[in-house]
């Protein structure tokens, strides 16, 4: 009978736990940079877009205060990017954003008890998936900053022009009146939004000057007191009393004379500008 030998062929056994080592071991890396470093790039990809939007609502603004000084007729335009996309080859989420033209009759410029006019805006809500949401609005000529939590803050102030003299204070109201085109006034997605932006007419309030003394006073009714509140005692609360609502939900803003301060004129004028959102223009 022939005898036969066996031997152990270890060789091959080696090579397939080397495998499986190198497989777990790209296993372990991909899930680490994807659970640790990707919501950090991201995080930083969505900040980074927040603050390009800033950028693009002072541009705007920019836009509609030479529309508003030259009053050309020429339509003017600027960009919002609306979100981000995800990164490729990763599990990623998307950053999305809605551009409304706000013509809501709750918000308003209202004094005497008489009379009022609307504050009209642009708003951006981002809904971000891992930076924090933020909201940018462009009402009254100023640009405010909202967050989930905490007060709203008024990133540029309202173009309010406060002449004092010896027996009084002008107080010089330039309202932006925002006027949407029917299916041209909101948009949403992640990708650039157009605005196009056109001025109309600017027409001062019948009436100026009204005088704003005794038991008569200013009211903002807006969704974003606080910023109004902050913003207007920074720039005229030495020369007049400014308050916000006293009531747990506050919606406005008060202006009234000093105890012993010189009375106010008030002066309001409208500018009309007519704001189309996306492509295509009517």
């Amino acid at each position: 009978m022939k005898k036969r030998n066996f031997t152990k062929e270890d060789e091959g056994v080696a090579g397939v736990i080397e495998a499986l080592l190198i497989v777990a071991l790209v296993a372990v890396v991909i899930s680490t940079i994807q659970l640790v470093y990707i919501p950090q790039v991201m995080t930083q990809r969505e900040a980074e877009h927040m603050d390009e939007v800033s950028n693009q609502f002072s541009y705007l603004k920019s836009m509609i205060d030479i529309q508003t000084v030259t009053k050309s007729s020429a339509p003017m335009f600027s960009m919002i990017n609306l979100g981000s996309r995800e990164l490729p080859y990763f599990v990623t989420a998307r950053a999305f954003g809605d551009l409304n033209v706000i013509e809501d009759e709750d918000s308003m410029l209202s004094w005497s008890g008489s009379f009022s006019v609307p504050l009209t805006s642009i708003k951006y809500d981002a809904y971000n998936s891992y930076y924090v949401d933020q909201t940018y609005i462009l009402e009254g000529g100023g640009i405010i900053v909202k967050q989930p939590t905490g007060n709203s803050v008024m990133r540029v102030d309202p173009p309010i022009d406060i002449k004092t003299q010896a027996s009084k204070i002008s107080l010089y109201f330039n309202l932006t009146r925002f006027i949407g085109k029917e299916n041209k006034n909101s948009t949403s997605g992640y990708g650039k939004c157009i605005i196009r932006t056109n001025y109309l007419d600017t027409k001062p309030f019948p009436g100026n000057p009204f005088p704003i003394q005794g038991g008569t006073s200013i009211k903002i009714y807006t969704d974003y007191p606080h910023a109004w509140n902050e913003s207007l005692n920074h720039s005229m609360g030495h020369l007049v009393d400014v308050k916000l609502d006293p009531s747990e939900t506050p919606t406005y803003v008060e202006i009234k004379q000093k105890s012993g301060g010189n009375p106010i004129e008030l002066y309001v004028t409208e500018v009309y500008i007519e704001a189309q959102l996306g492509p295509g223009w009517v």
